[in-house]
Parts: C-alpha cells; structure tokens; sequence
C-alpha cells in the first residue's frame, strides 16, 4: 500500500532468529540476524502521499460515513487467557510512539509475541491480519472468516475487543487503485479490532489459506508490539498504535512463562 516530493520512512528488520515461508523461500529471501550483536542494515520504503491525519474514533454501534468497514486480527500465543489480564489502571504497554484495524494474533515465550506476515505485493510491507466486513455479517464473524481464510487459523479464541470504530485514509495512489479494483470510492477504512489468542500450534498456520480467497502474504513471523509497529506502513501505525494500547492490559510480558 507527476510525483512532486516522495518522503522515506528507515525501518530496522527485527532481531527475531525465524521467518516462515508458505511457500520454499528463493534465495534473496528475508534473513534476520541471530545475534543481538549484529547491527542490522536499514531498508528504506518511501510513500508519494501527504502524511495522513491522525487516526480517527467512532462509537463502535456508528461506523464513519466514507470508510469501508474492516476487521483487525491481533492474534497472540497459546498462553495468554481472559483472566491473565490485569487492571487496566496498573498496566502499561510500553510502546516508544505518541498515543494514538485488524486482528491481533499472539504467543507468549519469554516475552509476548505476535503474528504479523509481510504482503505478497509489497514484501517490505508486514501487517497484523485484516479484512472486508461482508453484507450483513457479524464482526465477530468476519473475524474469524478473515483469520481463516488469510492464516490457516482455526484455533484460536476471541480474548477482548477494541471498543471504538478506528478508521485511516489510504495515501492517494492507495485509495486510487484499490477504489479502482473494488468499484468504489472509499477514502480509508474503519476497523473494528479483535485480540486472538492462538490455541493450536504454529505449524497451524498457513499463508495459503483455506483455499478459499488468493494468498496475501509471503511470510510470516512472531514480533513484538513495538516490532508490529515499527515495521507497518506508515499510513497505518496510528491505528495499530491505538489499537494495541486497546489490548495493553493483555499484553504484558511475563518473564516466567514457558517458551
């Protein structure tokens, strides 16, 4: 997701030891470093379009005239439960970027993991699952529909859910091509944002689906939060910003959990 000024954003490539492919990877493709030693190189991804607003909040029973409406996965690990999350007012996500969809899929070892997969159309893309509310269905249900169908995923559980419609634009040549794909004239998208934990295991997961819908993603691996948001696009980081500091209370590292 006549040119007068482009602007880059630097991203560093996450100190995470595995990548998974769904399909065999050629040889240029992504290698994380395995030492915390190593200073990673920095790749650059540059975007033509103005900085977007801020992100935006609706009642959740109100979507925003303008957006097509979207479900945001966040899915966690295996060891994350309803009742581990503590108070909101003792908790705190520590995320180093100003307060600001989707699904949020997780895993906790040492520390707390997620699922983000980069885009099969732009590699340097990585993204937390995400997608289409269709006619009369459910959030809930497209939730689970879109985790399936871009994942593999079926064992996995709703933990909490973001309270509010969280809505970005798209860059202009974004809005153009994918308005010009879906016959329409969206401005961005509202999201409505689920926290998932993982009750399977990994090798559960599969880039190509159900079979159902085209692959989206080439590859996948577990960050952290601040890993998830550092290497989103820029257009998108606000939501998952806000999105996450939703889950905070949820996604607190536990030092003596199992990996």
């Amino acid at each position: 997701m006549v040119v007068v000024a482009a602007r880059c954003l630097h991203v560093k490539p996450l100190p995470l030891a595995l990548v998974h492919h769904s399909r065999p990877a050629p040889s240029s493709a992504l290698r994380l470093p395995r030492t915390a030693s190593a200073r990673p190189p920095r790749f650059a991804s540059c975007s033509t379009s103005a900085p977007p607003p801020l992100v935006a909040v609706a009642s959740m029973d109100a979507p925003p005239q303008g957006y097509r409406t979207n479900v945001g996965i966040c899915l966690a690990d295996p060891s994350l439960t309803k009742a581990s999350a503590p108070p909101p007012s003792s908790s705190i996500l520590l995320i180093s970027a100003a307060p600001a969809l989707g699904i949020v899929l997780y895993r906790r070892g040492s520390f707390l993991m997620i699922f983000s997969a980069s885009r099969l159309d732009i590699p340097s893309a990585w993204q937390m699952p995400q997608g289409g509310i269709d006619a009369g269905e459910e959030p809930r249900a497209a939730a689970f529909r879109e985790l399936r169908e871009e994942t593999g995923v079926t064992s996995a559980e709703i933990v909490a859910e973001a309270p509010n419609w969280l809505t970005y634009d798209f860059p202009l040549d974004v809005r153009h091509r994918l308005n010009a794909r879906w016959g329409t004239d969206w401005k961005g998208q509202a999201q409505k944002w689920f926290l998932f934990r993982l009750t399977g295991n990994d090798d559960e997961i599969n880039l190509n689906g159900d079979g159902s819908e085209k692959p989206e993603f080439g590859e996948w691996t577990w960050m952290t939060p601040q890993e998830v948001i550092e290497k989103a696009v820029e257009f998108k980081k606000p939501v998952y910003e806000e999105a996450l500091k939703h889950f905070a209370p949820y996604l607190q590292s536990d030092p003596t959990a199992a990996s």
